[in-house]
């Protein structure tokens, strides 16, 4: 049995069109746009800023997004023409499944869980941190930020909004021990409902979301502009010799590591702000429900990326500016723009908690576009006989995956509820940049195995915009720590598993072969 075998183009052409049974077209151009940036804006703007700048990248985190959106604009690029070329579910996975091969297929496949379930629920959980910092006041965010563990002002006990691998402890010294973070699942519940009624519906409460953080980041970065200290944007990279800095649990932090200062430093935080456009090739697994996909699934991919990239560097411009990187080592952490808000820009602390906002609704608009795209990629799978049915029988009314929704609410709710986020680590980018190097690497062999073949959108400068995405991306996932590579290759093993037990076993490709 071969584990290359392929689904031709007109097969999938078909499937397209048989959209009488299949999922309903309801998304124009500029719903898919909102899409991207609901699902890009989120916490890779609002905590991986700070992160990269202030532990690699320092006030050239502005480069470091730069880099990632190169890197993103390559694979988008030949995102946009799969996307108007084979308009249905399935992203990478289904790109892949008609120019490498089913095991491949399947491979990109297990990975995009990384992208969209675990991140789902890695920033369900920080949605339940935001939730609380909110409803307990800008002093606890402050506290937060300090690294302090007083937490009996926190306005949802500790025990109820945290996993049971999770303690705290009291200025009394009573220790906390965490059991279940309901905020997460609760959150993971109202959404995976929304998708099930639809994604019509689920659009237009995502535009609203995208209306609300894209204005309040537009009022952080003209205000903030007033406070920028030219003093903190110089050095501009990190020096060698730059000084340690003391981190919250009393250790030094040292930039001297080759990874943590100067142009190896710009690339490490590359990798780091990658996460910060994690969504925008989750366009791609709505093309099926797109109207006009042809024409309107490049402009979802290639202007949500280009809005996203220009109000990256324009925010991360601000707020090294505001405060310097050297704070969000030993202090702003996760909570860095209501940090700066706080101690740089006190006559607007009424800003922080308009920030908090902004979050909640980024994070909300995150969970909600990726439980989608898994949704839909799981879909696809099924379809082929690689999952189980259940993962692509629509609701008779909605016409949407809901036993899927259903089941991977379920499944990512088990990880907000009960895993702290910090498992996660950097698996979701990896995973990411992997399916994207596949994806460059479709295009090509696509070109020359199909050159005929009709392409509503064109990828330019083949070869050379996709080898320039393979270097980009596979630079990024290099410059990952060992650990995340390790996890990740030990994920990739069991998928493996999965694949010879199950999958090919019962692929509909099974009887042509």
């Amino acid at each position: 049995m071969s584990l290359i075998r392929k689904k031709s183009l007109d097969h999938l052409m078909g499937e397209a069109d048989g959209s009488e049974k299949g999922l309903k077209r309801t998304l124009g151009a500029w719903s898919l746009v909102a899409l991207g940036i609901g699902a890009i804006i989120g916490a890779g703007l609002f905590v991986r800023t700070a992160a990269a700048a202030g532990e690699h990248a320092g006030n050239a985190v502005t480069i470091s997004f730069i880099i990632a959106a190169v890197g993103c604009l390559f694979a988008g690029l030949c995102y946009a023409e799969f996307a108007s070329m084979i308009p249905i579910a399935g992203s990478a996975y289904t790109y892949a499944y008609a120019t490498m091969g089913e095991i491949v297929a399947w491979i990109i496949g297990w990975a995009l869980i990384l992208e969209y379930a675990l991140g789902a629920a890695t920033v369900s959980i920080a949605w339940s941190e935001y939730l609380n910092n909110l409803l307990s006041g800008s002093d606890v965010i402050d506290q937060i930020s300090r690294g302090a563990k007083d937490v009996s002002s926190l306005a949802i006990p500790y025990q109820w909004c945290h996993s049971p691998f999770e303690s705290a402890k009291l200025l009394d010294g009573t220790l906390l021990h965490g059991m279940i973070n309901f905020p997460a699942i609760f959150i993971l519940l109202c959404l995976s409902l929304l998708l099930i009624r639809g994604t019509q519906e689920s659009a237009k409460v995502n535009a609203v979301i995208v209306f609300v953080k894209v204005g309040i980041v537009l009022l952080f970065i003209a205000i903030g502009w007033q406070y920028i200290n030219p003093a903190n944007h110089t050095p501009y990279f990190i020096p060698e010799n730059a000084p340690p800095v003391l981190q919250t649990d009393g250790s030094l932090y040292s930039y001297s590591p080759t990874f943590n200062h100067g142009w190896w430093g710009v690339l490490r935080g590359a990798a780091v702000v990658f996460f910060a456009f994690i969504g925008f090739d989750a366009v791609s697994t709505a093309a099926q429900e797109a109207k006009n996909p042809k024409r309107d699934m490049p402009i979802g991919i290639l202007v949500s990326l280009a809005i996203c990239t220009f109000l990256y560097v324009i925010f991360s411009h601000v707020l090294t500016g505001v405060a310097p990187y050297t704070d969000f080592v030993k202090a702003g952490k996760e909570a860095s723009v209501s940090y700066a808000v706080q101690h740089y820009m006190h006559e607007y602390l009424w800003l922080a908690n308009l920030v908090s906002i902004a979050i909640l609704a980024g994070f909300s608009s995150v969970i909600l576009v990726m439980l989608l795209g898994q949704s839909r990629v799981f879909f696809s799978m099924a379809n082929d006989g690689l999952l189980p049915r259940v993962f692509s029988e629509l609701h008779p009314r909605f016409r949407t995956p809901w036993k899927s929704n259903i089941i991977l609410f379920v499944f990512v709710g088990f990880f907000g509820g009960f895993i702290p986020g910090s498992v996660a680590g950097d698996l979701t980018s990896i995973g990411t940049l992997f399916a994207f190097v596949l994806v460059c690497v479709g295009i090509m062999i696509l070109r020359k195995s199909d050159p005929e073949r009709v392409r509503p959108f064109r990828t330019p400068l083949v070869p050379l915009v996709p080898i320039l995405g393979i270097l980009v991306c596979s630079a990024m996932i290099v410059s990952l720590d060992r650990t995340t590579l390790i996890t990740a290759a030990a994920w990739m093993a069991v998928g493996l598993i999965v694949f010879f037990l199950y999958s090919r076993h019962n692929s509909k490709l099974k009887p042509l072969q």
